[in-house]
């Protein structure tokens, strides 16, 4: 992984912030009963505090070997003026973690990118569209298409651009939407804490067909399968009372979704739970806070931080109980050159109650290390 001392390096003054820029930051607020408008809300929305574009998927080799991948690209309102014109106004933060699981070399990599911004979408280093999924930082890419009336995201990150070290990856990628958009929780408006306040804007794409190429120090390879992607954006996302969440993203293999998440105070109990389940078919099932219930198994203790993460869960939800297990137990992401935190994120396996394998996906955990921010 990069230095953090050249990551800060790399924070650079980018252009002036456009007119509809500026406009954006006075944008509709994080409500219920917002309207959602597609593409553009596909795109970033100054006005909110925090924002990510968030994509982890399950991949195969031609010879079965597999690997897990994630790449997160977050955009952080700084609170300077929106009508200061100064290429130097950094009124937003860009930055965004990427990592790869190679479970055949039981190996865990990762890589962080972060730049300053003053909103204007014609930067050519570092920029957020705010017409639709259109995003640039150093070097890495996430694109969104329409295609015969769905998704087509195209996406390109990796450690070092044409770096053939051991630790070195890249992943170009190719992911098509097999089903409709998800709205999660009350048509996109989705509650993370007991204040209305505390809540998200929050799409889901589940159910994802990728196509692409994983390199690997000198050797490139085709790779195939499952993701999922996730946007949202919010004013106030946590309580006070939350130190941070545990969260699943499940592609299950007969075509359902499953979404389950839960804020967590200090002392380990739920202070606000939610997600969604949606059917092979299309029914769309939303749970309530009271709904959901995370009940934790097997720990593991990072060398690196000393935080406990539980790696194996019982997940109680109305569209049945699950078990989720994690493939590798190192999937702890140390990003405080970017967004100041410590947290795990990893390529799971899903099981039902007759212990059957049933999907896989992405379990995240924060606030183990230490109460979660964001921010640069």
């Amino acid at each position: 992984m990069r230095r953090r001392d050249s990551l800060a390096a790399a924070l650079l003054a980018l252009g002036l912030p456009s007119a509809a820029a500026r406009g954006a930051e006075g944008e509709d607020p994080v409500r219920r009963g917002r309207p959602l408008r597609f593409p553009r809300d596909h795109g970033a929305h100054l006005g909110a505090a925090i924002e990510w574009w968030y994509i982890t998927g399950d991949l195969r080799e031609p010879g079965g070997r597999r690997h897990g991948f994630q790449i997160t690209f977050f955009r952080s309102r700084t609170g300077l003026a929106a009508d200061l014109d100064s290429r130097f106004a950094a009124r937003h933060l860009l930055f965004a973690h990427a990592a790869l699981t190679d479970l055949g070399a039981q190996a865990h990599l990762h890589a962080q990118r972060i730049a300053r911004w003053s909103g204007d979408e014609a930067s050519r280093l570092a920029r957020a569209s705010l017409r639709d999924t259109d995003l640039l930082l150093g070097g890495w890419t996430l694109q969104r298409l329409d295609v015969d009336g769905g998704s087509l995201y195209r996406t390109r990150f990796g450690s070092a651009p044409g770096g053939s070290g051991p630790q070195d990856f890249e992943l170009q990628l190719e992911l098509r939407a097999t089903q409709p958009l998800l709205l999660q929780g009350d048509a996109g408006f989705s509650r993370k804490g007991p204040d209305e306040a505390q809540a998200s804007h929050y799409l889901s794409e589940p159910q994802l067909a990728v196509q692409g190429t994983l390199r690997r120090a000198v050797q490139s390879l085709p790779v195939s399968g499952r993701a999922w992607l996730d946007h949202e954006w919010s004013d106030q996302l946590m309580h006070p009372e939350a130190v941070g969440w545990d969260w699943i993203g499940m592609n299950l293999d007969d075509g359902a979704a499953l979404t389950a998440f839960r804020l967590r105070r200090a002392d380990g109990s739920s202070l606000w739970a939610g997600g969604s389940w949606r059917s092979a078919t299309g029914a769309i099932q939303v749970f309530e806070p009271g709904d959901v219930r995370f009940t934790p198994g097997r720990n593991w203790a990072s060398p690196a931080s000393g935080a406990r993460y539980p790696l194996q869960w019982t997940v109680d939800t109305p569209s049945g109980r699950f078990e989720v297990r994690a493939l590798l137990d190192a999937q702890e992401l140390d990003s405080r050159g970017s967004t100041g935190t410590v947290y795990w994120e990893g390529l799971s396996d899903l099981y039902d109650t007759q212990q059957r394998r049933v999907g896989s996906g992405y379990l995240e955990m924060t606030g183990y290390a230490g109460r979660l921010r964001l921010g640069g």
